[in-house]
């Protein structure tokens, strides 16, 4: 009896969503995904944990899988020509489902990598790296502004620091745990801070993520024609500010934003994606890892994360 050795991979392991499991999570045996026309079908090999993820965890459907960040090997490309070839090194966003063997990517949020870039560094770059990219590019111009990130020392922000030093501007870094503020400075923050208070210095831009009284305060520094990118809540906490405070700073704007209609409305995320992995290949961003760990430690990182307990990005690698 002989095997089919170019039969499509029927099954895959994957890290599904199980309530009653340690964590929420299980690895488990599921069916591998049948990509569409303009998806490739990857390999996965590495992926990085988002705050996001971690806390909407609990919501997932059972036995669905979990996760937006992709890096690995292209197995078979996508069936329209569009995107990378087979064998192909890259990194990638999809909506779900990229804790697992085997992920089908759209190849409009494909990109390959360049020589030097590991699959580890190259899974951070998607949510953290692309939310960085595209809240700065709402901001507009950089050079010689003054500009606020609060929760700076996140994966979000530590790309945001450097990026934004890159650019030429003035960065305030915002941390309320000095010990999670570590390295700040090193990566281009002119000042760091453990609290932003409504009273102060205005800022031309703020990239803000906490939410509650940290957004009521950014609100209220921000400067004339100033604007305020709000791109997560992680504080939970509902925000009340000084309304006429803020619509008196001629043409002052609050910007929501969320990258994946981002990436949609610019198509930007396969010309966003290369440019962050050859920065990381040229040695001009660092992804800031602290924390790698095995899929099958994917529960005790997951903690780690939601604790506070990492500072910058944690992957998992994959196999």
């Amino acid at each position: 009896m002989t095997t089919d050795t170019t039969a499509p991979q029927t099954t895959m392991r994957a890290l599904v969503a199980r309530p009653s499991a340690p964590h929420g999570l299980e690895l488990g045996e599921i069916e591998a995904p049948r990509p569409a026309p303009g998806q490739a079908l990857v390999e996965v090999r590495a992926v990085s944990l988002n705050r996001g993820e971690a806390r909407y965890l609990p919501r997932r459907q059972e036995g669905t899988v979990h996760g937006w960040d992709v890096a690995g090997v292209v197995r078979s490309a996508a069936a329209d020509g569009s995107g990378p070839a087979e064998g192909a090194r890259v990194v990638g966003l999809v909506d779900g489902g990229a804790w697992a063997e085997l992920a089908a990517v759209r190849t409009d949020r494909l990109a390959e990598l360049p020589e030097g870039v590991s699959f580890e560094a190259a899974s951070t770059l998607p949510v953290a790296g692309l939310t960085a990219v595209r809240a700065l590019a709402v901001a507009g111009p950089l050079l010689g502004r003054r500009l606020l990130i609060t929760g700076a020392s996140g994966g979000v922000g530590r790309f945001a620091v450097q990026l934004a030093h890159q650019g030429g501007a003035h960065v305030t870094a915002v941390a309320a745990n000095p010990e999670r503020a570590e390295g700040l400075a090193e990566l281009g923050a002119d000042e760091v801070i453990h609290e932003l208070t409504p009273e102060g210095e205005h800022f031309d831009v703020s990239l803000e993520s906490v939410g509650g009284d940290s957004l009521a305060a950014a609100l209220a520094r921000v400067a004339p024609a100033g604007i305020v990118v709000a791109f997560g809540i992680s504080s939970g906490e509902p925000t009340t500010f000084n309304v006429a405070g803020f619509y008196n700073r001629r043409g002052a704007r609050l910007y929501g934003m969320r990258v994946f209609d981002e990436l949609d409305r610019h198509h930007s995320a396969v010309r966003d994606l290369r440019y962050l992995a050859e920065e990381v290949a040229a040695g001009r961003l660092d992804p800031q890892i602290t924390l790698t760990a095995s899929w099958r430690e994917a529960g005790s990182a997951l903690e780690a994360l939601l604790e506070r307990r990492v500072r910058g990005k944690a992957v998992l690698t994959i196999g």
